[in-house]
């Protein structure tokens, strides 16, 4: 009984030591102050990638607002008779987590072209306009236009009440393996000059 007494048990030194004060801070008090930071880091992580995709926060800067958001508006994409609309986030930022934080790194170059004025006016945005959609094609091409598939799924098309030329080319189009942005290039913004080639 004597020795119990002398030499506390195992769980009792940690829980001393877990709680005992240092010169300013017990350790348990920094677990809850890491463990408060931490949940408020990561609120604040998931607000910033939730707000850098709404509509608001993409077409604030005029470059975009004033191009290709006017071509948008002008879409099926933007109106039509289902009332279903897609913003600019729904085609070019991917859903899973992992390939949303890989783009945004990449997004982090186009704000900095931005704010060099790279394509700060109309002409500038013109003579980067074939550039800037052959980037994004490529995009899509290599992950099967991902994002298209967030809205359009291949496998629920009822190819049978499409109107002839398209389920011709959709059926083949499944049989190929190609991707909705091998056909469907410019269905939302104005095709740059010289894309053909």
């Amino acid at each position: 009984m004597a020795d119990d007494k002398k030499n506390p048990g195992i769980i009792k030194r940690l829980w001393t030591v877990f709680w005992r004060p240092s010169t300013k801070f017990s350790f348990g008090a920094l677990t809850i102050v890491g463990f408060v930071a931490g949940v408020v880091f990561w609120g604040g992580y998931n607000w910033a990638m939730a707000y850098s995709n709404t509509e608001s926060f993409c077409i604030s800067c005029h470059e975009m607002r004033d191009n290709v958001y006017q071509e948008l508006k002008e879409t099926i994409h933007y109106s039509n008779t289902s009332g279903v609309r897609a913003v600019c986030s729904d085609c070019h930022v991917p859903k899973e987590w992992q390939h949303k934080f890989v783009r945004k790194i990449k997004a982090t170059n186009e704000l900095l072209h931005s704010f060099l004025g790279t394509i700060d006016t109309p002409e500038k945005f013109e003579a980067q306009r074939l550039y800037m959609a052959k980037n994004v094609w490529a995009e899509m091409k290599a992950t099967d236009s991902r994002e298209c598939r967030n809205c359009h799924d291949s496998a629920s098309m009822k190819l049978e009440d499409q109107v002839r030329p398209a389920r011709k080319k959709h059926k083949k189009s499944l049989e190929t393996g190609e991707t909705c942005i091998d056909c469907h290039k410019g269905i939302a913004h104005k095709l740059p000059k010289g894309w053909e080639s």
